[in-house]
């Protein structure tokens, strides 16, 4: 075999390859946002709970503090989620037994995370998907 018959070949080959390897590095990017949301979610989440559980004088009214915490979970997540210009906003549920030392209060955040590298590939087999976190904390 002579080696003119070789010309060409790895450029070939590398065009073969070149979607796999692109795939491969906005895969990783892809995933690298949606494991940081993800801790910035479990984070927003614990900030609400800490929020919600402090001591304040009575009376306390549940409306009130609700909004408090819904505020200060959007508030947290309003400038460190990764969210390239989509308007997905967190959902915060707040669940509590009570406003009495011991009680438990429970705050989940749900944030619906789209596919901002790989869009059409990926959401088109999943979908979107929900990245949720919750804390449960005693009332102090």
């Amino acid at each position: 075999m002579k080696l003119k018959d070789q010309e060409g070949a790895a450029a070939i080959e590398f065009a073969i390859i070149l979607p796999l390897l692109m795939m491969i590095l906005f895969g990783i990017i892809e995933f690298s946002i949606a494991f940081y949301d993800k801790a910035m979610i479990t984070n927003a989440s614990r900030e609400g709970a800490r929020a919600g559980i402090v001591f304040k004088p009575v009376p306390r009214e549940t409306t009130a503090e609700n909004t408090e915490i819904e505020n200060v979970v959007t508030t947290f997540l309003a400038d460190k989620l990764i969210t390239l210009g989509t308007s997905n906003a967190p959902v915060v549920a707040i669940n509590r037994e009570g406003f009495s030392t011991g009680d438990s209060l429970s705050i989940t955040v749900t944030y619906n995370y789209d596919y901002y590298v790989l869009p059409g590939f990926v959401a088109g087999i999943t979908g979107p998907v929900a990245l949720d976190a919750t804390t449960i904390m005693k009332m102090e």
